[in-house]
């Protein structure tokens, strides 16, 4: 196999990677680290605050994830970006549209309402652009390269068992808030319950993803986002635990953010020097 076999990764594709990257930056600053302050500074107000900075955290992990897989010129290393992006941005827009009238399209802040505004214009623009580049860049000659470094069976295991729940979760929260508003650990409005549950589909994609790529050197980008999203929610436990209600929802929801943690750190720990050898290797 020579390298001109190898499907690379389309200039579309990389420079939509990127533009999201910058997007999902500017929204994790407003939500993770002013999160008291979204009537100002979001596309709607967020109450408590911990929702914004748990949702904050998926956004700063996404533009980890779509960054790092940018600079991928090949197609199979950056591949594992592309499914949960397109996916998560395709179910928020949806969650946009069904509770449009809690936006903030008429505040007398101009900086809210250009901001909402920039979120519509996203969320309708980023999945279709994404979904035409995607379907382009499947198109275009060549094959993957071959698996050179596959993961263990137990952790391969325990990302289908992760990825199956977060998946479950997100749909169930999506499609019937009212199950889950009661039991989540802190509280939730129904527009904030679907939010969650977007980003459940999406990282529960992630996980499944990394299972079927099967490869440490084409999951750098992925388990470094998966480990950082594990700390950056342990963070938001330890931020505000006055405003989570310690039952036993909590504490599955603590060990199970704690088990994201862990694995993304040891599959980070596992990737980094396999990418290493890969981009050293002429």
């Amino acid at each position: 196999m020579t390298n001109s076999n190898i499907k690379q990764t389309t200039p579309g594709i990389r420079v939509i990677l990127y533009i999201a990257s910058i997007l999902v930056l500017s929204v994790s600053i407003s939500l993770f680290l002013l999160p008291e302050h979204t009537d100002v500074y979001f596309s709607w107000t967020i109450n408590p605050a911990i929702t914004a900075a748990f949702l904050g955290v998926g956004y700063l992990t996404s533009f980890v994830l779509e960054f790092f897989s940018a600079h991928e010129k090949i197609w199979a290393r950056a591949r594992p970006a592309i499914p949960a992006v397109w996916i998560f941005t395709f179910l928020t827009l949806i969650v946009t549209l069904f509770h449009i009238d809690r936006f903030h399209f008429d505040s007398p802040a101009l900086i809210t309402v250009v901001g909402t505004w920039v979120w519509l214009a996203v969320y309708i623009g980023v999945p279709i652009a994404m979904g035409i580049l995607w379907i382009h860049q499947v198109r275009q000659p060549g094959i993957d390269p071959p698996r050179i470094a596959p993961l263990p069976k137990w952790f391969r295991m325990i990302l289908i068992v992760q990825g199956a729940i977060m998946l479950l979760v997100g749909i169930v929260m999506l499609l019937y808030p009212d199950l889950f508003i009661p039991i989540w650990p802190w509280n939730l409005s129904p527009l904030t319950c679907r939010a969650i549950g977007a980003w459940g589909v999406g990282i529960g994609t992630i996980a499944l993803q990394a299972v079927w790529e099967n490869d440490w050197s084409r999951l750098f980008p992925t388990m470094l986002s998966y480990s950082l999203y594990g700390t950056l929610q342990i963070v938001n436990i330890l931020r505000y635990p006055a405003l989570i209600n310690w039952t036993s929802s909590a504490i599955f929801y603590t060990a199970f953010i704690i088990s994201i943690f862990l694995i993304g750190s040891f599959g980070v720990w596992r990737s980094w020097p396999v990418k290493q050898a890969r981009d050293n290797t002429p």
